[in-house]
């Protein structure tokens, strides 16, 4: 009875950021379970490198630019006919993001918190107007930890390495922005969940590692792979009375 719960075969995803470090583990991973996935990216090169299934397409995208947004959407909706599934994990950010808070300029502040929590937004709103029309969908935002719990500072100390202020407001405003969806579009049967990933390994300073890995239970930091679950989880219909909720991965993390 419930052994094709996880499947979304004969669904359609979009992946926002679906190059990056985790973004492009969970687009071989719903592609794994059956779904057809659009990489929703600006990175083609990126997509033409990571990527090898007939099930896993290419469609260019820049979150930061609602027209850019609207074009990806109508060619796959054009293309596909539908859009079941939408992943937000693309990541803009500036250059100066690392800053400190005492050196971050306002129009910084503002750009990332417009390029970031402003582009799900858009993709929200332009994928949610489809999907009413199909009276189904699932979305599904990456937050974080931070947007629950404040950054543990000692964690950085001797490194170069900080938390992004604006990081915070973004993620957090991520989680509430999520539960908002979930209530406004219930009514046409669209869900809105997200998934808020502790640390995840991608070569940060040694000493960052290791005093993140002490202050988590599980003893290390995550690897992208295991965000997959979450996701699958959330996609497809073994998730069909969860809505409004923040899934927290992160290794035991925020249980202290």
């Amino acid at each position: 009875m419930f052994e094709d719960i996880f499947s979304c075969k004969g669904k359609v995803a979009l992946v926002t950021g679906g190059c990056g470090l985790i973004g492009r583990e969970l687009v071989r991973g719903l592609a794994d379970f059956g779904a057809l996935v659009c990489v929703a990216d600006t990175d083609e090169a990126g997509a033409i490198k990571y990527f090898d299934n007939p099930a896993i397409i290419f469609s260019r995208m820049d979150i930061t630019s609602q027209d850019s947004v609207k074009a990806c959407i109508t060619k796959v909706k054009g293309d596909h006919g539908r859009i079941d599934i939408l992943v937000n994990t693309a990541f803009p950010r500036t250059n100066d993001w690392s800053f400190k808070v005492e050196s971050v300029a306002f129009e910084s502040w503002k750009r990332n918190v417009n390029d970031h929590l402003g582009g799900y937004f858009i993709c929200c709103q332009a994928v949610a107007d489809e999907m009413k029309k199909q009276e189904s969908g699932s979305i599904i935002n990456f937050a974080s930890t931070y947007g629950v719990v404040a950054p543990d500072f000692s964690i950085y100390e001797d490194t170069p390495m900080t938390s992004a202020v604006a990081y915070s407001a973004i993620k957090g405003g991520l989680i509430t922005f999520t539960k908002y969806l979930a209530s406004y579009y219930a009514k046409y049967k669209i869900r809105a969940n997200s998934v808020s990933p502790g640390g995840v390994f991608d070569n940060q300073h040694p000493k960052f590692v290791e005093k993140y890995s002490k202050r988590t239970p599980l003893g290390r930091m995550a690897r992208p792979q295991e965000m997959v679950g979450a996701v699958v989880f959330l996609a497809s219909d073994a998730s069909s009375y969860v809505t409004g909720h923040n899934l927290i991965v992160d290794g035991g993390w925020t249980a202290w």
